[in-house]
C-alpha cells in the first residue's frame, strides 16, 4: 500500500474553494430554490456554507492528482460528485433508456444473514453481498471494469378512479449485466434507490428524539391503521443504536454518518468515520492502487461538507392563500395522508448549528417507518426496517422538484411520473389513504395536486 499522501493546509484550502463558490445571490430563481443557505447566517459563516458547497459541487479525481484535496476517487465509483446524484441539491431520476450509468440511481445489495453473523447485522444492519458489497458501482477509473451495468425496464399497472379516470402507472423490473467480477450470490436482494433532496436535513437532525418517539405507534394502539415505528440503527462515532433519521429506510443517525457513508460508497473515498474503501475482499484494486491519503477527505472537508448539508435552507410554501390550494389542504387532511405526514415539528434548543435551533417546521414527515406494502416492497430489510418499510419522505419543496431537478419522478426508485401517480403507488398502512383518494373526482384530484405543488 502507498504511503497516506498530504492534503494542503485548511487555511489554502478556505481560500481557493470562497474563489470559487462565491456566495448564492438574494432573490435566486426557482431552479435554485434548493441551493440556499439557511437565513441568519453570519457572513463568516456564508463563507463556510460556500466552502462546503465547493467539495459538494465539484468533481473528485483519481490520485495522484494535483487537485491534492480532491483526489482519491474510486477505484469503484457511482459517480464523482455529489451534484451529480443532487443536482442544484435536488432528487435523482431512474437513468433514461440506454444510458451507460444510471448516475443519480443505485443498486443497494445484501444477502440474509447466518446465526453467526448477528453481530454484524446489528453494527451494519445488512449483510453485504460477498463479491459487491452493499451496492453496485457502475463506474470505475481508467483502466478498470465498473462492477456492472443498471437498466430499468417497465410494466404497465393500470389504476381506475371511481369516476372512471384512469392512470397507467409503470412498475420497474431490475436488470444488472456485463458484471465484472463473476456471478452475484444466489440470494441476492436488491433495492433501487434514487438521490433525495438536500433541503432541511440540518432541521431534521434538530428535533428531539423524544419528539420523534412520542409519534411511534408500532402496535397501533389508537386503531387507525398506521403503526409507525422509529428504525435503530448504528451510530459509529458513538458506538451504540440511536434512532434513524436520514436515508430511505431511515438507516443512518445522524447527517455525519450520512456524508460519509455516502462518500464512501457512492465516490470509493474513505473518511476518518469510515477509513476502510468500499471494495469487498474479494476485490483487491483497492488495495493494490494509489491512494488520495490517509483518510482521503480530511475531517476539516468532511466537517465543511456537513456544515453545508445542514444549512440548505428549505423554500417557503408557494400561494397558501390561493383557495384550490386550501382545499387541497383540508383533502390531505380528509384522506388521512397526514397520519404519515405529519405538518409539523419544532426544532430542539440544543440543535448543533444555532440558527436551526427553536424553529417551527413543516417537513410533512413523521420520520417513522410504515409498511407500505407488496407493491413498493425491495424485500430488503436494514436494521429494523422490513423489506416492505419505507420512511415517510418529507414532502417540503416537492412542487418544485421540476424547477430544481427537470424532472417529475417521484418514491425511492423513482417510478411515479408525477404526484398523484407517487400517491396511488401507496398501500400498506396507506392503502385507506390511497381508496380515499381514488374516491375524489376530477376537481377534488386536481385540489389536492394544487396543494401538493404548492409546498
Amino acid at each position: 500500500m502507498p504511503p497516506p499522501r498530504r492534503h494542503l493546509p485548511l487555511s489554502a484550502l478556505l481560500l481557493a474553494c470562497s474563489l470559487a463558490a462565491g456566495a448564492q445571490a438574494a432573490g435566486s430563481p426557482q431552479h435554485l430554490a434548493f441551493s440556499q443557505p439557511t437565513a441568519g447566517l453570519s457572513a463568516e459563516r456564508r463563507l463556510e456554507f460556500a466552502v462546503g458547497n465547493s467539495f459538494f459541487r465539484n468533481p473528485w479525481v483519481p490520485a495522484p492528482s494535483s487537485t491534492d484535496a480532491r483526489d482519491g476517487l474510486g477505484p469503484l465509483f457511482n459517480t464523482n460528485a455529489c451534484i451529480n446524484c443532487h443536482v442544484r441539491d435536488g432528487r435523482g431520476h431512474p437513468p433514461e433508456p440506454g444510458s451507460p450509468t444510471a448516475v443519480s440511481m443505485l443498486v443497494r445489495l445484501s444477502i440474509p444473514a447466518t446465526a453467526a453473523q448477528q453481530d454484524i447485522l446489528q453494527r451494519q444492519g445488512v449483510i453485504a453481498e460477498p463479491t459487491y458489497g452493499g451496492q453496485l458501482q457502475d463506474g470505475a477509473i481508467a483502466g478498470l471494469e465498473p462492477e456492472g451495468r443498471i437498466r430499468l425496464e417497465y410494466q404497465p399497472v393500470e389504476f381506475r378512479f371511481s369516476d372512471g379516470h384512469v392512470v397507467q402507472l409503470q412498475r420497474p423490473q431490475l436488470q444488472i449485466d456485463q458484471l465484472a467480477y463473476g456471478p452475484l450470490h444466489p440470494d441476492t436482494r436488491f433495492s433501487v434507490r434514487v438521490a433525495p433532496p438536500m433541503i432541511g436535513l440540518g432541521l431534521l437532525e434538530a428535533i428531539s428524539e423524544a419528539d420523534l418517539q412520542a409519534q411511534e405507534d408500532p402496535d397501533d394502539r389508537n386503531g387507525d391503521g398506521i403503526s409507525g415505528r422509529l428504525n435503530q440503527v448504528w451510530d459509529i462515532a458513538g458506538q451504540r443504536s440511536r434512532p434513524g433519521r436520514f436515508g430511505w429506510k431511515a438507516g443512518q443517525p445522524s447527517l455525519n454518518q450520512q456524508n460519509a457513508e455516502a462518500l464512501r460508497n457512492d465516490m470509493g473515498l474513505t473518511s476518518s468515520l469510515l477509513p476502510v474503501d468500499n471494495c469487498s475482499a474479494r476485490q483487491s484494486v483497492c488495495s493494490t492502487l494509489v491512494n488520495g491519503g490517509s483518510p482521503e477527505v480530511a475531517d476539516p472537508i468532511l466537517a465543511r461538507i456537513l456544515f453545508y448539508t445542514r444549512n440548505l435552507a428549505v423554500p417557503a410554501q408557494r400561494r397558501p392563500e390561493d383557495s384550490q390550494v386550501q382545499a387541497g389542504a383540508a383533502l390531505f387532511q380528509q384522506a388521512g395522508c397526514a397520519g404519515c405526514h405529519r405538518e409539523q415539528y419544532r426544532t430542539g434548543s440544543n440543535a448543533a448549528e444555532p440558527e436551526l435551533a427553536n424553529q417551527l417546521i413543516r417537513p410533512y414527515s413523521d420520520l417513522l417507518l410504515h409498511d407500505m406494502g407488496e407493491d413498493l416492497a425491495d424485500n430488503r430489510e436494514e436494521f429494523l426496517a422490513s423489506g416492505r418499510e419505507w420512511r415517510t419522505p418529507p414532502l417540503w419543496g416537492i412542487g418544485l422538484t421540476a424547477a430544481v431537478s427537470g424532472h417529475t419522478r417521484f418514491l425511492h426508485d423513482g417510478r411515479a411520473r408525477d404526484l398523484l401517480e407517487a400517491v396511488l403507488w401507496h398501500g400498506g398502512e396507506a392503502t385507506a389513504a390511497r381508496e380515499q383518494v381514488r374516491r375524489f373526482d376530477a376537481g377534488q384530484r386536481a385540489a389536492l395536486l394544487a396543494f401538493l405543488n404548492s409546498l
